[in-house]
């Protein structure tokens, strides 16, 4: 995949390399056409392979874990719930030609709700109140612990002050108004509920839409266990302030862990657009969209 890179860790990965890659694990697809499928996500690149299915394949060394939690969880949740997910069909070990595992699943129609925005937003927003409440009801027993799964703290990482001052450097962001945010958020109470499972990467790019309706759900490369408000951030990066209630509604989202939702749309809105502003700038209009969402309530007291 050409282009600048987003980590310095990251592996080239093209046709020609998946071409062959399939041709030595999976022969009896070899020979089927290989294409690549835009898109924005940083941990992973695809590919389509035929009609039916598509080769994903971990970008960066940390992903390879993903390929394991995926392929053993993912036929154990799709039935609980309301949308489509990802079938893996296929799963080859690191060896020849590709250091790391990577997997094949069955191809799901649609675009992405950046490329194809969703129309129904009152649908999505419903549909995917209740595709978050379906996840957290399942067992989550033996369930690995999400990269999001706990306070956002431990996710910004002491990252958010910088991004704030650079970001409003140059004019982007209401410094002052963006701290006040914060401190606000460090104030919440956190979680002392049992884990739950979440998809921890609620975003645009990450929901399917045919014809202007969100029709599935995709990767889980986030998914585990822990504390559910992570999975409430497409109030912000997705819906708008007349659907933002049909979504909490459906969730069944109590008012701490919304409050801390939006403590993730803040935290992550204003890092991630910091850090991927020249090299994903898909990815950052997301954010600034999502920080811009958050900071608008904050400034109205809502």
């Amino acid at each position: 995949m050409a282009g600048i890179k987003m980590q310095p860790d990251e592996l080239d990965v093209d046709v020609a390399l998946v071409e062959g890659l399939v041709a030595g694990r999976f022969p009896e697809w070899a020979g089927l056409p290989v294409r690549a499928v835009d898109s924005a996500g940083t941990d992973n690149a695809m590919f389509r392979l035929g009609e039916e299915f598509v080769v994903r394949l971990p970008r960066v060394p940390y992903a390879a874990r993903h390929v394991e939690k995926e392929q053993r969880w993912l036929p154990v949740l799709a039935p609980h719930l309301p949308l489509a997910v990802p079938v893996p069909v296929g799963r080859a070990e690191a060896g020849e030609g590709f250091p790391l595992p990577w997997s094949v699943y069955r191809w799901l129609d649609g675009d992405d709700a950046f490329d194809a925005p969703v129309a129904d937003l009152a649908h999505a927003a419903v549909e995917l109140g209740r595709f978050g409440r379906a996840l957290r009801g399942v067992d989550a027993s033996g369930g690995p612990v999400s990269f999001r799964g706990g306070p956002v703290t431990e996710w910004e990482g002491g990252h958010l002050p910088g991004a704030v001052r650079k970001l409003g450097a140059d004019g982007v962001v209401d410094a002052e108004l963006a701290i006040a945010a914060w401190e606000s958020v460090l104030r919440l109470p956190q979680w002392d509920g049992a884990p739950v499972w979440v998809h921890a990467d609620l975003l645009p790019g990450n929901l399917l839409t045919r014809d202007g309706r969100l029709s599935a759900v995709i990767d889980f490369g986030g998914l585990g266990v822990g504390d559910p408000a992570c999975d409430m951030m497409p109030a912000w990066s997705l819906l708008t302030a007349d659907t933002r209630h049909l979504f909490r509604e459906a969730s069944g989202a109590d008012d701490a862990t919304w409050a801390r939702g939006r403590g993730w749309a803040l935290a992550w809105g204003l890092v991630t657009e910091n850090y991927y502003r020249v090299t994903n700038p898909v990815l950052a209009e997301v954010a600034r969209r999502t920080r811009t969402e958050a900071l608008a309530e904050y400034a109205s007291g809502a």
